[in-house]
């Protein structure tokens, strides 16, 4: 389990202490934050079964609770005057965009706000709507009731134009006001809470989820998507953060899941440029287990969700479970044992206060995997400091991805240059420095350069997480 350990431990946020931090470090702090939002709290009263997330600097909210002051998602039928179909057709707030009150659903938003969120609030305010898209195209499937409907109004409304003309406005009206009830949304969420981190999940999406229908199965977002989300200029202007969902299906060959997670986030990290103050968080949804399923994630899996999140550059992740967690005590203590393998005595005492400089590197570690590093880094009030764990594991099959996720001090630039870095995105932040693989680098890395450059946050760390070329 050495290589679990090594992964959590590297993305753990936060150091000891008796209640979970809050997630500062996405808005400038500590680089990769780990989010817990499972209902926890409904566990540990039914059975009694609890999970010591705060000993490893996982944000999660006060007393388990699923909504709170670190985390909360805004479902449909608890925010505003969501307007949707039930699966029978029944309409509730109308049904559709364009039948509901702007207003009247504005007004419902500030009021669940102020009642939901603390005026300091500076979490993870994610809306999760999920019954209809904003663009007119993507409302496919299931979804194609929203366009039927939509039609149907036109005729009530405007029956004497052609039917192009009425398939046209029905479009034209879908789309206006769907955007018109997503931005504003956003608006006013940001202005009554500005320092929360705002934004829709499965936000961006990729739609690559075609493994079965490809010979030669790439990972690819479908190119049709990707102009999608280029149309959605608007949608990103009034995010504070992007959450897209990197949830493997079971059905998905293991060979393929890094192909799949990877490229859902090379396309929020390309759509994190959109924003309108700058670069955008990018905090992806994740398992612990696969989607619409019980079985937990292997060793692989995790790193293909959360290494690969911390490798590409996301703010952190969010670890979702919903309250089939809580039917019984089962998944429960399959977590726990999850833990208890993943987050060992030797991480906890890592994890020990001591005094030590900002950013030092500390003595090789020991043990089955040659090359482990670990690095300390101050965080807190007092000076406490935590390791992080790095691995060169060089005979493992997943070495190109976890010398991504490896962080190096500056010193291991002495060498032969390999090439420049690409600049850096903000102003502020330091030059970036090339740097050569670290040695002995395993025979499936590429020689090409790596480098350290600027954080996609708010803040210019000294080095940071050496970048592999994809594959």
């Amino acid at each position: 389990m050495v290589l679990v350990l090594a992964l959590w431990a590297c993305l753990a946020l936060g150091t000891a202490s008796e209640e979970s931090p809050a997630p500062e470090p996405l808005a400038g702090g500590q680089p990769f934050a780990v989010v817990w939002n499972v209902p926890t709290e409904r566990c540990q009263r039914r059975f009694g079964i609890g999970l010591p997330l705060g000993d490893y600097g996982i944000v999660e909210n006060q007393g388990g609770h699923f909504a709170g002051q670190n985390i909360t998602i805004f479902y449909k039928n608890k925010f505003g005057l969501y307007p949707y179909l039930s699966q029978h057709g029944v309409p509730h707030n109308g049904g559709l965009p364009q039948r509901v009150s702007l207003d009247a659903h504005i007004n419902r938003v500030a009021e669940d706000i102020r009642l939901l969120l603390r005026p300091a609030f500076h979490g993870l305010a994610v809306v999760d709507w999920e019954e209809w898209r904003p663009l007119w195209a993507q409302n496919w499937g299931a979804k194609r009731i929203y366009r039927t409907a939509s039609e149907q109004w036109v005729r009530e409304q405007h029956g004497f134009l052609p039917a192009r003309q009425q398939l046209r406005l029905a479009q034209l009206e879908f789309e206006r006001a769907a955007q018109a009830l997503m931005e504003e949304t956003l608006l006013v969420g940001r202005a009554l809470r500005p320092a929360g981190l705002w934004g829709f999940y499965r936000f961006p999406d990729c739609l690559n989820s075609n493994w079965a229908k490809e010979a030669n199965y790439t990972g690819r977002c479908q190119p049709a998507e990707v102009q999608r989300n280029d149309r959605l200029g608007w949608l990103w202007a009034a995010s504070s953060a992007l959450y897209p969902s990197i949830y493997l299906p079971l059905a998905l060959p293991p060979a393929l899941r890094r192909r799949f997670v990877h490229h859902r986030l090379r396309e929020a990290l390309r759509v994190a440029a959109r924003g309108a103050h700058g670069l955008l968080p990018v905090i992806p949804y994740s398992r612990l287990s696969f989607r619409r399923s019980a079985r937990f994630l292997q060793l692989a899996d995790l790193v293909h969700t959360i290494g690969e999140s911390a490798a590409l550059g996301a703010a952190g992740v969010v670890l979702w479970g919903d309250l089939s967690y809580s039917h019984s005590a089962t998944p429960w203590e399959g977590l726990r044992v999850l833990h208890q393998q993943s987050l060992g005595t030797p991480t906890a005492a890592s994890l020990e206060p001591s005094a030590c400089a900002p950013w030092s590197p500390s003595a090789t570690c020991t043990g089955p995997r040659a090359g482990t590093r670990a690095q300390r880094v101050r965080g807190g009030a007092g000076g406490l400091c935590k390791a992080r764990l790095c691995l060169w594991p060089g005979s493992d099959p997943f070495s190109p991805l976890l010398q991504a996720t490896a962080r190096l001090p500056p010193a291991a630039c002495a060498g032969p240059q390999l090439g420049p870095c690409p600049p850096c995105p903000r102003r502020s932040c330091p030059p970036c420095a090339p740097c050569p693989p670290p040695a002995p680098a395993p025979a499936s890395a590429p020689a090409t350069p790596c480098c350290w450059p600027c954080w996609r946050s708010w803040h210019c760390p000294a080095w940071s997480w050496p970048r592999w070329p994809s594959t």
